[in-house]
């Protein structure tokens, strides 16, 4: 990473935000990929009884995967910066009738707990750090001798169409855009292999999905995308990629379904990349 592009993800704020929208958003976004986190982490060895930090929570939905495995008798703590989404993941984790589950506000790389885990885990984290070697490294410290250390990363690079649907596309290098402009690493699901070793981990392993449509099975895909362009849409309007009538929100999707439609095009989503490793 050069220095500019450090700087700039030391100093912007997170893009994504946690407006009611983008908390809204993350909840459809689960509903997609939970599956293949909920696959990651048993994998990687999550099983019942298991005592796990969630790092970076957000609104919960992985924390909510984890408790499902360990069950009533395993403990899952969720830890988040934002105050705002931890009060979203308690509020929802009662409503669930989740007594295995709480958060915590605040750094979860300075945060102190009573006892080490057995499992560390986190989904779409580390590509919003600074330096995401250094901070995997301090939240597996939280894991005891020979925990499971897992984290699930996306990779922008795999997502295309074919044949191309051209406003489909757009949309995903706005969004490309918008998003590395923060300092966020959009290649970080292939970075995961060289994030862990640079974190003095063992040698992980390595898993690879891609959720995939076309025709009627190509809303869900699209819904996701259109979604994201409302959240990082002030990133783009002031990169000057579009304006607000450029990318006209009330019709983007039936834009997209159209061309995807006319074209027959098959959508590729976001390459979603599991990565684990135990400490030693």
């Amino acid at each position: 990473m050069s220095d500019n592009a450090e700087q700039s993800r030391k100093a912007a704020p997170y893009v994504l935000g946690h407006t009611e929208h983008e908390l809204q958003r993350l909840r459809t976004q689960a509903a997609l990929i939970d599956p293949i986190t909920k696959w990651f982490l048993i994998e990687a060895g999550i099983s019942t009884g298991m005592r796990v930090l969630d790092i970076g929570s957000g609104a919960g939905h992985v924390a909510f995967l984890a408790a499902e495995i360990v069950g009533d008798a395993g403990e899952v703590i969720g830890a988040d910066r934002s105050a705002e989404a931890v009060r979203a993941a308690t509020a929802e984790a009662s409503a669930r009738w989740l007594g295995n589950v709480s958060f915590r506000s605040g750094d979860p790389a300075e945060l102190t707990f009573g006892q080490p885990f057995d499992a560390v885990i986190g989904r779409y984290v580390l590509q919003f750090q600074a330096d995401p070697a250094a901070m995997l490294r301090k939240v597996a410290a939280h894991a005891k001798p020979g925990g499971v250390v897992v984290f699930h990363e996306l990779d922008w690079g795999g997502i295309w169409s074919y044949p191309p649907a051209a406003t489909h596309d757009t949309c995903c290098r706005w969004c490309v855009a918008a998003i590395g402009e923060s300092g966020a690493e959009t290649g970080m699901g292939l970075k995961l292999r060289s994030t862990f070793v640079a974190a003095g981990l063992p040698e992980p392993e390595l898993r690879m999905e891609a959720i995939m449509g076309g025709g009627s099975r190509s809303g869900v895909l699209i819904q996701q995308l259109v979604d994201l362009v409302r959240t990082v849409s002030p990133a783009i309007e002031r990169l000057g990629l579009a304006t607000a009538a450029d990318i006209g929100h009330d019709t983007l999707f039936d834009r997209i379904a159209d061309e995807v439609n006319a074209t027959g095009s098959v959508l590729v989503g976001r390459l979603q990349v599991g990565c684990w490793s135990r400490t030693v």
